[in-house]
């Protein structure tokens, strides 16, 4: 069974840091490109990083570049998001998303992230 959770969302004051995990399950792992996408109420869903391996160079929004940085782990099937300096902006639904290299695609259920005073 296919299956993305995902996990650390919550509510942070602006500047503050949150990391997204996405634990998955039921496909070969290492051999899909990982991604974060986000999706704000009112707003398009958004690439918000990609990694094709532990070991590529990632891809990031401009909006996220030098805050966010996405790692994953091949050998626990797991995709991590590390979020510093929040902004409310940053405020969405985020999304862990599979890609087959365009064949196929996967989505977890999302995991809300609220940046607020």
């Amino acid at each position: 069974q296919v299956q993305l959770v995902e996990s650390g969302g919550g509510l942070v004051q602006p500047g503050g840091s949150l990391r997204l995990s996405c634990v998955t399950s039921g496909f070969t792992f290492s051999s899909w490109i990982m991604s974060w996408y986000r999706q704000a109420p009112g707003k398009e869903r958004e690439l918000v990083a990609r990694l094709t391996s532990p070991d590529a160079t990632p891809k990031y929004a401009d909006s996220v570049k030098g805050r966010f940085t996405i790692s994953r782990d091949n050998t626990k099937s797991t995709v991590s998001l590390q979020m510093n300096s929040l902004r409310p902006e940053d405020t969405a639904m985020y999304y862990c998303n599979a890609d087959l290299w365009g064949r196929n695609e996967l989505w977890g259920q999302g995991t809300q992230v609220t940046i607020s005073s």
